[in-house]
């Protein structure tokens, strides 16, 4: 359903600060859409602040060179909000994706906007520029730039770049179309580098990464003759092999390569309390979307993640479970 930006506009003429803030464990499309935005605001003579509820991965620090996105609790405090008017959340509609900057969002004393492409969401209270046929919400902030005379400076064009490879698996997902590689087209006149960026990405892991990567490679399982894969990591590992959580981000996609693997599910446990962070992925008629959001989570058709409390063999029994038993249904 095509987005009336023509309304967003009209709020930025209306308003003239805004905080930007996305999902905890934030990738690329988040990251990006929220760094390209921030600076077409700011040309418009905006005031803006990013704020996020978890600090920017050492892996994507790449995106933020002047590290302007902050974290609330750590880099500034929920008080120091008040003085802007308008809050836009993007790349998520979920409550339980917010994490510490949920809070914020309930309690904003001004305007609320969403801007995404996620199928699964929460009602947040706010104005919503929603579209599900986007394949990410960098291509979503590159309409609304347009919309808002914004020039894309290199810069820009460079975020919102990594946004748009990195949601559409470097152009390989379904999602993609004509209009993909035109957007794509776009920001490369306008100065996005995709060499570059694709080292910054893929060409740079440190040797933690990689030996976490073996761990979780060598540990994958399979049922259903090899239709469905899963792995995990405990928390323990990231000290042994001296990686970081977010070391763990696309390990996912590699199980998936595996031939005849329809539906891959990854366990992470994560390092801050009693669950695991439970990713997703599908190349079958299965809903990963639909599978996440029993368990409070959500996503895309192809990809999707939840968190889940409990120890691993309970998490993993009452997951699986469920996996298995919508891959009968298939049948």
């Amino acid at each position: 359903m095509a987005i009336c930006w023509d309304a967003l506009a009209d709020i930025v003429t209306r308003h003239p600060s805004f905080v930007l803030t996305s999902h905890i464990r934030p990738d690329c499309d988040a990251l990006g859409s929220e760094l390209a935005l921030a600076e077409g605001l700011e040309s418009l003579g905006k005031k803006v602040l990013i704020v996020n509820g978890q600090a920017t991965p050492p892996n994507l620090a790449f995106l933020d060179r002047d590290r302007r996105i902050r974290a609330i609790g750590a880099d500034v405090q929920p008080s120091e909000l008040a003085e802007y008017e308008v809050l836009i959340v993007l790349d998520t509609s979920a409550w339980a994706q917010l994490g510490p900057m949920a809070e914020v969002v309930r309690n904003w004393h001004g305007r609320k906007l969403v801007i995404d492409h996620h199928a699964s969401s929460d009602d947040l209270g706010a104005e919503r520029f929603h579209d599900t046929s986007s394949e990410a919400t960098g291509r979503l902030i590159l309409e609304a730039s347009q919309t808002l005379g914004i020039k894309l400076t290199p810069s820009i064009a460079s975020s919102l770049y990594a946004a748009l490879a990195t949601d559409t698996g470097w152009f390989r997902f379904s999602s993609v179309s004509g209009t993909t590689y035109r957007h794509a087209a776009t920001l490369v006149e306008a100065g996005a580098v995709p060499a570059g960026i694709y080292n910054e990405l893929y060409e740079q892991d440190n040797m933690g990464r990689v030996r976490l990567r073996g761990v979780i490679l060598s540990r994958i399982a399979s049922e259903r003759d090899g239709q469905l894969a899963y792995t995990f990591v405990h928390k323990e590992d990231f000290a042994k092999v001296g990686a970081l959580p977010s070391d763990t981000e696309d390990v996912i996609n590699t199980v998936l390569t595996i031939a005849g693997t329809r539906f891959a599910v990854i366990f992470v446990e994560q390092t801050g309390g009693d669950f695991f962070k439970i990713s997703f992925r599908s190349r079958c008629e299965l809903d990963c979307s639909r599978i996440a959001e029993r368990f409070g989570g959500g996503g895309h058709r192809a990809a999707a993640g939840a968190s889940v409390s409990g120890t691993f063999e309970e998490v993993k029994n009452r997951v699986l479970g469920v996996v298995r038993d919508a891959m009968d249904l298939l049948q």
